[in-house]
């Protein structure tokens, strides 16, 4: 057989192979046999240097027109067989898969809550920043200087005289430097105090303050306002008591405690086996903090209270570990949805 005849029969048997071929593995097993570096046809390519000058030109030419050909054909073959095994991105036939949607965490439920009640009650909003100065989260309310709140056992201190607010009755400092009487402001925000975490305290928390400063402000005033806000967050059923306490910036000054929801009274763990649990300190404010702040005394009166948001959150909803608000464990998140 000419050399001439063996690359067209090569030709041919390699086109019958690429069109005979059932997976993509035998395809490229087939392309090595005829174009690889050992394959027939380049065997043929390798042999003409022993032909004659004549006969080498034609068949040199052949040759290359087959290996041309032979491998567009493979490289056609090659793409049919990966658009077969190539499964598709999306099946559209099968039912959706549904995404869980987020939802606000309990406590910012709770504040949201807590703010609610008190705007209907005719309080504004107030909002401050969490690293405060000595002045404002202490001296320009009424603390001196040998207070033990100071000391660094109970307060998280930055640098100089800053340090992380301790509680948010610093936004009334603010807010009574801006404004003139009446004043009616609620002020939520996150709270630091250097504690023991156990499961009634921890040393990350929220609170919601407020304050009232008008002209003719007594102490019936805010006993009204904190009962209704109690009856409307817990419940009408709810049963509270108000008792005498000391807090530098109030004078005289209470603090509310409600029934334990979780033992009913008889005494748990979260109440300390009294049956009681505190949720806020209240007071009339005192008149030094009025003067600090520019205002007469002598003429305006007000009260303030300061709400914390994880305990009254764990008596209405039953939780008996405060730290649950804090470690992310979507398995206690995903009830309160």
């Amino acid at each position: 057989m000419s050399p001439l005849e063996e690359v067209a029969r090569l030709r041919h048997e390699a086109l019958e192979r690429i069109s005979t071929a059932d997976s993509l593995a035998s395809l490229k097993e087939f392309r090595v046999q005829y174009l690889g570096r050992k394959g027939r046809l380049t065997a043929i390519l390798k042999g003409l240097k022993d032909l004659p000058v004549e006969q080498r030109k034609q068949v040199g030419a052949e040759a290359n027109k087959c290996r041309v050909q032979l491998e567009h054909d493979f490289d056609a073959a090659e793409r049919k067989f990966s658009e077969k095994s190539e499964a598709p991105l999306i099946d559209p036939t099968l039912p959706g898969t549904a995404q869980r949607v987020g939802a606000m965490h309990l406590t910012t439920q709770v504040i949201e809550e807590m703010c609610g009640i008190f705007y209907g009650m005719g309080f504004e909003i107030a909002r401050g920043p969490d690293i405060e100065t000595d002045y404002y989260n202490f001296s320009a309310l009424n603390f001196p200087p040998d207070h033990p709140a100071r000391d660094m056992q109970d307060t998280f201190f930055v640098e100089g005289d800053r340090l992380l607010r301790t509680h948010t009755t610093p936004v009334q400092i603010r807010e009574l430097e801006k404004q003139k009487p009446p004043i009616k402001i609620i002020t939520p925000g996150k709270c630091f105090r250097n504690e023991a975490i156990s499961s009634r305290a921890h040393v990350a928390f929220h609170q919601v303050d407020g304050f009232l400063i008008d002209e003719g402000v007594t102490m019936a005033d805010l006993k009204g306002c904190l009962v209704a806000f109690c009856k409307a967050f817990f419940g009408e059923g709810l049963k509270l008591k108000f008792r005498p306490s000391y807090f530098p910036f109030t004078e005289p000054s209470a603090e509310v405690d409600i029934q334990c929801f979780l033992c009913g009274g008889d005494g748990c763990t979260v109440c300390k086996r009294t049956g009681w649990l505190e949720i806020l300190g209240c007071g009339m404010i005192d008149p030094a903090v009025l003067e600090m702040t520019g205002h007469d005394p002598e003429k305006y009166t007000g009260y303030a209270f300061g709400i914390g948001v994880e305990r009254p959150a764990m008596l209405k909803y039953r939780i008996d570990d405060i730290r649950l608000f804090f470690n992310n464990d979507l398995r206690f998140l995903r009830q309160f949805v």
